[in-house]
């Protein structure tokens, strides 16, 4: 039988590959006699699991163990997506994201990719590995059109600094709804509009059943020729395939991919030499404890006082 201060402050096991570095980070909690357990990995986290009923994790990591820990009835993502969880057979529990803690970073990669493609940065380089002079003018984001699928968090995180360079801000969300930051936002029904319009496209989309392929061949047929996709939202998103044959025909300019159908990418996939792309492997932004913890301890003392959880993931939206 559990005493009343055990209720009150329910153990924890914290499942993710720097799990001893939320200790620190987490030490109000601990003071307060909140019992920590820490695990690496899926086979550590079976052998120090005693019941905790709250799991700090790694998305796939817990997806992993979490049918064998019946007795779990809260689980804090370490990461903005969570869809290995939406697919571990389990909703009878309540799960929380991660929100206003990615944008910062995300930004920051964004606008290295814009700003390079502006003033034509690679191809500046190439010509000097060649030693070849050239002089041709950069471009400015200035009066550029960026079109942001997902006005969230982070979405309008990007939107607000990439504005400040003078770029028009056009958004595209489920609801279309008026978002601070944005000049127009765009309704799920008007995809074909929202496409035809910027010279940038940048994808923060979640992993849902409405979202997967949504840029297909007909989307990418109704981008401008010159636009640059960026996707740092999920792979699935992004039909691999007909993206790839659209940069072969020059469809578009080109692609920043940080996120894929398939995390590695494997060796054999047509994106890694088509023409246009540019891979980096899931690095837009990291989960920091310490970015984490502040999210997490607030939900704690709620999760306690029998209050709404922030940040909670509808599993049926899968956001």
């Amino acid at each position: 039988m559990h005493n009343a201060d055990t209720i009150s402050r329910p153990s924890v096991l914290v499942l993710s590959p720097d799990a001893e570095a939320y200790f620190p980070v987490l030490e109000t909690l601990v003071s307060e006699g909140v019992e920590l357990a820490a695990a690496t990995s899926p086979h550590a986290a079976r052998k120090v699991y005693s019941g905790q009923p709250v799991i700090l994790g790694q998305p796939d990591l817990v997806a992993e163990v979490l049918a064998d820990m019946p007795e779990v009835a809260w689980v804090q993502s370490s990461w903005a997506g969570v869809t290995p969880l939406l697919d571990a057979g389990r909703s009878d529990y309540q799960l929380t994201g991660v929100k206003d803690t990615f944008g910062p970073q995300m930004t920051e990669y964004v606008l290295a990719y814009l700003l390079a493609h502006e003033l034509k940065l690679f191809e500046r380089l190439g010509r000097q590995a060649n030693r070849s002079w050239w002089a041709q003018p950069s471009g400015t984001l200035k009066g550029k059109t960026i079109g942001i699928m997902g006005t969230g968090s982070i979405g309008s995180h990007i939107a607000r600094l990439v504005g400040l360079f003078g770029a028009r801000i056009i958004g595209f969300s489920l609801s279309g709804a008026p978002v601070e930051g944005f000049d127009r936002v765009f309704a799920g029904d008007r995809l074909a509009d929202f496409l035809a319009d910027p010279d940038y496209i940048v994808c923060v989309l979640p992993d849902t059943p409405g979202t997967r392929h949504l840029l297909d061949a007909e989307a990418f047929k109704l981008m401008k020729s010159h636009a640059l996709l960026v996707n740092i939202g999920r792979g699935t998103v992004v039909d691999e395939a007909a993206l790839v044959q659209a940069l072969e025909a020059g469809e578009l300019a080109g692609a920043v991919l940080d996120v894929f159908q398939q995390e590695p990418l494997p060796p054999d996939s047509p994106l890694w030499h088509s023409p246009g792309a540019i891979l980096t492997g899931h690095v837009a932004a990291r989960s920091l404890p310490q970015d984490i913890a502040g999210i997490f301890i607030e939900n704690y003392r709620r999760y306690c006082a029998g209050e709404r959880l922030r940040y909670r993931i509808d599993f049926d939206r899968g956001y």
